[in-house]
């Protein structure tokens, strides 16, 4: 039997946002499907590879935005914003704020011809057109807003051709440059960082790796290799660098994504970090066309949400919101456009971070994960069970009235819905695969 305890006085800090989400669900040119990210609450909408190869020719990537480099980057007429416009005021409409990659799509075959993936000609340059985007975005620059979009991230994933064909270090002078440019343009109003690390997977080899020794023509390996690069170049006296956030992926399950998150962590306060915020902006266990649809998917994906709230980590965005067939999109139906099990995971932790306020709780059973807030009068629960076998749960709840609650669960047969089921003897039998929400009434 597992036990799961949790104590409703005892506040133990806030409810981060962990539901965002990466690629918006757009659908053609039209943003039909943003209603979803109100209705979740979803916080972020990480703009990363919008629109498709080359983000359809149209959104978000610099070369879109501004496709001649040899123009005057201080002329509005140079720029073309109108599609970009359009997806970012659907967003802010729908109560989710961009989180903007200042970069390029990844170009999945370059090895036919590569377009993109070259290093700017000139990085201050490059800079400073980042800096009239953001002024297009924030301050109302050639006809546009005044949103005040706090984050934004310089390039994804500079480890290799598919986003990045120079060396490492070129990427980390080019980050120094435009990290400098824009914090000195914009100062605290914004939140500069990067670089959208490919991630810890080598972790598994020896988790007390330090970059040392390892093989560069192994990728993983060589990921790692890189962390350790740009944390010594950004806090080198030579080139010391402002850096808000470090981002960084991971396409692991969940007990590996949190192996990997206090890795990141431990050698972030090495480097001197430990003020920056870690956030894990390209995630997804459950990638394959088999069970992306399904209750499995939705319980692993609420066990990373439900685990990384209690890690070092200040944000996450899930990969990806996209209503399409790709193998990473495990929100929607591309034919029905309506949501899979998944997407129900996350409306269950917003019921979470509604309330704002985390509530100390604790599983002794590794693959049953918990969390819970209150806002001083309502208390919520989710658990999230990823054992392939019902597991009879023991609730140990204080500081709330188990007599009088509502259980909801997801999963192949519940969407998100009312079970009529109760405690019976402090006790409920949660299904294999199943995430649960509890609301206590008083």
């Amino acid at each position: 039997m597992a036990k799961i305890t949790a104590d409703f006085t005892k506040i133990t800090g806030r409810i981060k946002p962990m539901h965002g989400v990466g690629q918006p669900p757009i659908t053609g040119l039209t943003n039909e499907m943003f209603h979803y990210l109100k209705e979740a609450g979803i916080p972020y909408a990480r703009l990363h590879d919008v629109g498709g190869m080359f983000g359809g020719g149209c959104f978000v990537d610099i070369p879109n935005l501004f496709p001649d480099f040899d123009a005057d980057e201080k002329d509005p007429s140079n720029y073309a914003f109108e599609f970009t416009d359009k997806i970012i005021e659907g967003l802010m409409e729908n109560g989710c704020e961009p989180f903007f990659r200042l970069g390029i799509t990844i170009e999945n075959y370059v090895n036919v011809r590569a377009y993109r993936v070259d290093p700017p000609k000139d990085f201050h340059k490059w800079a400073r057109i980042c800096e009239q985007v953001i002024r297009h975005y924030n301050e109302g620059w050639a006809n546009g807003y005044n949103y005040n979009i706090e984050y934004w991230e310089i390039w994804n994933e500079p480890e290799g051709k598919p986003m990045w064909n120079g060396t490492f270090e070129e990427y980390c002078r080019l980050y120094e440059v435009s990290s400098k440019h824009l914090k000195e343009c914009f100062g605290d109003k914004i939140k500069v960082g990067g670089y959208a690390s490919c991630g810890f997977y080598a972790i598994d080899k020896d988790p007390e790796i330090t970059g040392i020794g390892l093989d560069p023509t192994n990728s993983n390996e060589k990921y790692i290799k890189n962390f350790f690069t740009f944390l010594e170049y950004i806090t080198s006296e030579e080139h010391k660098s402002p850096i808000d956030f470090f981002s960084w992926h991971s396409y692991g399950a969940v007990h590996r994504i949190i192996k990997q998150a206090e890795y990141c962590h431990k050698f972030l306060v090495k480097y001197g970090l430990s003020g920056i915020e870690e956030i894990l902006n390209e995630w997804n266990p459950c990638h394959t066309m088999e069970n992306k649809c399904t209750g499995w998917a939705a319980a692993q994906n609420l066990a990373v949400l439900l685990a990384m709230q209690k890690s070092t980590l200040t944000m996450m965005n899930y990969y990806d919101a996209r209503c399409g067939s790709s193998i990473f999109s495990g929100m929607f139906n591309p034919d029905t456009k309506k949501p899979y099990p998944n997407y129900y995971g996350f409306m269950s932790f917003n019921s979470l971070y509604k309330l704002k306020d985390e509530v100390y709780t604790d599983s002794d059973d590794k693959n049953l994960f918990v969390g819970g807030a209150t806002d001083g009068k309502k208390k919520v629960l989710v658990l999230s069970n990823i054992n392939a076998a019902a597991t009879e749960t023991e609730l140990c709840i204080s500081g709330a009235d188990t007599s009088d609650v509502e259980i909801l669960m997801i999963n192949d047969e519940y969407k998100y819905s009312p079970t009529g089921k109760e405690f019976v003897d402090g006790k409920l039998v949660i299904p294999p695969h199943t995430c649960v929400e509890i609301k206590f009434y008083e």
